[in-house]
């Protein structure tokens, strides 16, 4: 026999480390690719091996855990795949501020062994943290399999991908325009570039036209310290203002250049002067044009953000000095026209908030549209699919306008690129293997010293973490993976490349279904940030409430692809669910004294057993239902609308009479099985959302099995949903709650019993209520209970509900203290009746009538009805307490 002896008050704290520990020894979340189960399988989106658990991470890890605890509980073979990501600038930079702070060295004082030597400790020391707090919410990973971006097995794959798609013309090298941080000293792909809306300025400049004295063309620029940079002016083939300057010569103001004045299709017309100023160097639109033009690269800013030596006088300036400088200088020469304000969306670096600088170097590329046709196809043909389906088009039309992806960045710790330079011969060589020497000339080699960005190596998560490219029994049994649950921020990022870099190295999907969750955001709808100081550290939450109180309140209310707002409120309302629980669980444990675990026979079911098995029975039903469909906010509705408004207020007060009858055996033990077995079947069905407690308490009941991890996933039973006895029992509570609302109007005493007439519209009703007339006695403090026969004349001085079917009447003589009530009203008249004066006087006040708009005279009309209908309503009232 199980131990009935749940404490008095739950501890969440004790019981989670308790489970936890337990789960992990026993090998709970261990998958075992066994080939004759369905397979189900879900790679986590890697935290940053710096990171620290946030909200965001607290939500994605709760919705992937309930997908995953569902499925194991359905018997399917379930893999939960962890792992971390090295995050490159992030981990680089963390560490460097470290060597600073403590030893007060750059990662140049180290080298670059030395370095990446001191990075490995650091991931050492502090990157399971992470791990280690996604333990504390619950999830259950299978830790045996944990993976790092960085490991031998993942380095392998990245080292496989990058030499295939090399070979096969896929990656290249090229010298590009790129989003530069001179803070990072890294190149960034677009993606890794935030884009603000800052008010700025747009200078318009006077270039002069060579041979025409005090003949100019205008151009404008927001950043006139490139003009330094500029190698050409250009207009649209078809302006009829300067078709007679396509192909004469301009010049340069400052320097002296001599740049032609072009045609260019690019060029808008309309927009200012029409005339733009081209610096291939400076930027991606201009670099394209230049390309077109053949024009000259002339660098003015350097990967520091300071001006170069092409830039003159203003050499070693930083950029934003230079445009100070330069700006007098100009306006000095009479060059500077005019300045306008101007808003602009401004490019920042997503790691450090510094103005991305666009810069020409050379990098490594991977050529993205022949990669980007069929990851655009499976979207399109349902192969993927994304849920909500509207986040399909916004993934399309990213990949519709996609540009080639700068892989490469200017740091020491990642995926060293496999590309080695000959100093004899001069050939690039990419090798899967290490090469120490030029296998053309045997002349000596050095390693190119970018490494990959960071989203390279997460591209191939889903089957690197597998074992790619070794066929293993993971990659046969759990890929395709199942579902991908990630936020919408990370849509091109990550899902997409993966998707790309699945059909192109396994020709297949890497996942079915795309499950989008949206942020979570403070309770007056902002962006948890550091900069507001409105982040919310779940571990709080987890420390104060207990885990499964916060996966709950976040789980509740959430619907897919929308941001959630988090509320302390919220969090108690969770807090008082799991109490709730845990209280109705002591009261039943309290009462199983001499359960058997004998089922009853159908005849011996009450009909208020029938009702709670019968709803028991669709709500599992319907909860099943909303997993499947990704609504898990509402499968969690479902559960705690049952056990709390059903199994808890209702059920657990009708079984009372019942289980403290111990001269009624068979009767009591009629209700002790239907307590137990829904119960039980409830935890197994709450078990996914709250892991701990629902654990805690199986433990408790009569059950079989180790664990309710393992337990089996409640189905619906033949015969078990009964339509008529749920009619029924919902007939009976809704006329309770009349008599109580009546009951609480005429502030009768708890304590005092009365009179209830129920008048039924039908024999059928009438026979219903006579045979579970008790009901209204045990629930309704009701005596006695009148049934007049079905067409009688309805009683006089009651008060009256009305329910489908049924008339509820609740005699007033005796119920009442009549003069007390008396003087009540008469308050409430004196009240409403100076309210009546105040809005007449208003209404009559030719002023008031004249200047108000028409709805607000209306609203004071209605107000004047509203106080009007109420004293009507308290005459007849205290016309009929006379009469008492």
């Amino acid at each position: 026999m199980t131990e009935q002896n749940l404490s008095s008050v739950y501890d969440p704290k004790g019981v989670e480390e308790k489970w936890y520990a337990a789960w992990e020894k026993e090998g709970c979340f261990h998958a075992e690719t066994d080939e004759q189960k369905d397979a189900f399988s879900i790679v986590i989106p890697p935290p940053n091996v710096t990171g620290q658990l946030h909200m965001g991470h607290a939500l994605d890890n709760t919705l992937q855990d309930i997908l995953i605890r569902w499925h194991r509980m359905r018997g399917d073979d379930t893999l939960w795949m962890p792992g971390t990501d090295h995050a490159g600038i992030a981990t680089q930079i963390k560490v460097e501020e470290m060597l600073k702070k403590e030893e007060g060295k750059s990662r140049y004082d180290l080298g670059r062994d030395a370095f990446i030597e001191r990075v490995w400790e650091w991931k050492k020391q502090y990157g399971d943290r992470i791990t280690r707090q996604l333990r504390s919410l619950g999830a259950s990973c299978d830790w045996e399999r944990e993976r790092f971006t960085m490991d031998e097995g993942c380095s392998q794959a990245v080292r496989e991908v990058f030499v295939s798609l090399y070979e096969k013309g896929l990656i290249y090298q090229g010298h590009r325009i790129t989003n530069w941080c001179v803070r990072c000293h890294t190149a960034l792909s677009d993606i890794e570039v935030e884009h603000e809306e800052k008010e700025g300025h747009l200078y318009h400049l006077r270039y002069e036209v060579e041979g025409e004295a005090g003949r100019y063309v205008i151009i404008a620029t927001t950043r006139p310290e490139t003009m330094l940079g500029d190698t050409a002016v250009a207009v649209h083939p078809d302006d009829a203002r300067y078709q007679d300057l396509i192909g004469k010569t301009l010049l340069l103001p400052v320097v002296n250049r001599r740049i032609p004045l072009l045609a260019d299709d690019y060029v808008d017309p309309s927009f200012g002067t029409g005339a733009v100023k081209i610096t291939p160097a400076h930027d991606p639109n201009d670099f394209e044009m230049g390309q077109r033009h053949n024009l000259e690269q002339v660098v003015v800013i350097g990967p520091e953000g300071n001006m170069t030596d092409e830039a003159g006088k203003y050499a070693g300036q930083d950029r934003y000095e230079c445009r100070k400088a330069l700006l007098v200088d100009l306006e000095a020469m009479g060059v500077l026209v005019k300045v306008e304000s101007h808003p602009h969306a401004v490019g920042h670096c997503q790691r450090c908030g510094t103005v991305v600088e666009p810069l020409v170097s050379k990098q490594w590329f991977v050529k993205m549209e022949p990669l980007a046709k069929p990851a655009m196809e499976v979207v399109r043909n349902g192969q993927v699919q994304f849920v909500p389906e509207r986040f399909s088009r916004t993934y399309l039309n990213w990949l519709e306008n996609i540009r080639d992806w700068c892989i490469s960045r200017q740091i020491w710790w990642g995926h060293r690129i496999p590309a080695w330079y000959c100093e004899s011969c001069g050939k690039t060589i990419v090798s899967r293997e290490d090469l120490t020497v030029c296998p053309h000339c045997g002349g000596a080699v050095e390693q190119d010293s970018d490494v990959l960005d960071t989203w390279f190596s997460s591209a191939l998560w889903p089957f690197s973490t597998m074992g790619w490219p070794e066929n293993t029994a993971e990659l046969r049994q759990f890929y395709p993976t199942s579902v991908l649950v990630t936020g919408y921020d990370i849509i091109f990022f990550w899902v997409a490349r993966m998707i790309m870099m699945g059909l192109e190295f396994k020709q297949e999907i890497p996942f079915r279904h795309v499950f989008i969750h949206g942020l979570v955001r403070d309770s007056q709808g902002r962006k948890m940030s550091k900069s507001l100081g409105n982040g919310i550290d779940p571990l709080e939450v987890v420390e104060k409430y207990g885990a499964d109180t916060l996966r709950f309140m976040l789980i509740t209310g959430n619907t897919p692809g929308n941001d959630m707002r988090f509320y302390w409120e919220r969090v108690e309302a969770s807090r008082n669910f799991a109490n709730k629980i845990w209280n109705a669980s002591r009261f039943v444990l309290m009462n199983l004294e001499g359960f058997t675990g004998q089922a009853p026979q159908p005849e011996q079911l009450t009909l208020a057993d029938r009702w709670i098995l019968s709803r028991y029975d669709n709500v599992a039903k319907a909860v099943t239902e909303n997993l499947g469909r990704f609504e898990l906010g509402e499968a969690a509705r479902l559960v705690y609308e049952f056990l709390w408004g059903e199994y808890c207020d209702w059920y657990i007060e009708m079984a009372k009479p019942r289980l403290y009858n111990k001269e009624e055996a068979s009767q009591r033990a009629v209700a002790q099985y239907v307590l137990w077995e829904v119960l039980e079947g409830t935890m197994r069905l709450l078990h996914p959302f709250m892991p701990f407690i629902t654990e805690e308490i199986w433990q408790h009941l009569p059950h079989e099995g180790s664990s309710i991890m393992k337990a089996s996933w409640p189905s619906s039973q033949a015969g078990r949903s009964e339509a008529a006895a749920e009619a029924q029992m919902n007939l009976i509570m809704e006329a309770v709650k009349g008599i109580r609302n009546m009951r609480a109007e005429m502030n009768v005493p708890p304590g005092r019993r009365s009179e209830v007439i129920l008048q039924a519209g039908s024999e059928e009703v009438r026979s219903v209520l006579q045979q579970n007339e008790g009901y209204f006695r045990q629930l309704a403090a009701a005596e006695p209970v009148t049934l007049p026969v079905v067409g009688a004349e309805k009683p006089e001085n009651a008060m009256a509900t009305v329910v489908a079917g049924l008339e509820v009447y609740l005699p007033l003589k005796g119920l009442i203290d009549v003069e007390k009530e008396t003087a009540r009203l008469s308050k409430e008249r004196e009240s409403l009746t100076k309210e009546l004066a105040r809005i007449t006087g208003k209404l009559g006040n030719e002023g008031f009538m004249a200047k108000a708009p028409a709805a607000v005279v209306e609203k004071e009309r209605a107000k004047a009805q509203e106080c009007e209908d109420k004293l009507g309503a308290i005459r007849e009232r205290m016309e009929y307490l006379a009469t008492l």
